[in-house]
């Protein structure tokens, strides 16, 4: 029966002493047949932090893509205003060339 009492923000104990250990025993082979921890709580605790550390791999992830898609909107925003006042400059040209135009023809 695998039932899961709490979640990972709120675990079911906040007590250490109900908690499986972080680290895994050194003295035993990577796929032992030997239980690390006995007790269903810890078990259970354990899968708590194993689902967590998945979940921070997807946090780092969204925060990654987060961070490129600011940094795409911000590279759009400058193109956007290099661009803009490239057309500026244009049209200020234009409009000096129908000034000149304009005094060439009320002078003649």
């Amino acid at each position: 029966m695998n039932v899961t009492l709490g979640t990972i923000d709120r675990p079911y104990t906040h007590d250490p002493q109900k908690q499986a250990p972080m680290t895994s025993s050194t003295s035993e082979p990577c796929g032992s047949a030997t239980p690390a921890v006995t007790t269903t709580g810890a078990n259970i605790s354990r899968q708590n932090r194993n689902r967590e550390m998945q979940l921070m791999q997807e946090a780092l992830a969204r925060a990654h893509m987060h961070d490129r898609l600011r940094e795409a909107r911000a590279e759009r925003q400058a193109i956007n205003l290099v661009t803009a006042r490239r057309l500026q400059r244009r049209a200020e040209r234009a409009s000096l060339r129908a000034r000149r135009a304009l005094a060439m023809a009320v002078m003649n």
